[in-house]
């Protein structure tokens, strides 16, 4: 595992964090920065090749 990885990880776990923590305490900005933190990690979509 390379060290993008890892942060991207770390990254990942922290908007999940976030985003449960603004569910439990009714924080709607927590929740929508946490969902925001998760995306901004997701790689992007595969390309396919043109024939």
């Amino acid at each position: 595992m390379n060290e993008r990885a890892k942060t991207t990880s770390a990254e990942h776990a922290r908007g999940s964090l976030k985003e449960a923590i603004g569910k439990l305490t009714g924080d709607a900005r927590l929740e929508a920065e946490g969902r925001t933190e998760k995306r901004r990690t997701r790689p992007p979509p595969p390309v396919s090749p043109r024939d």
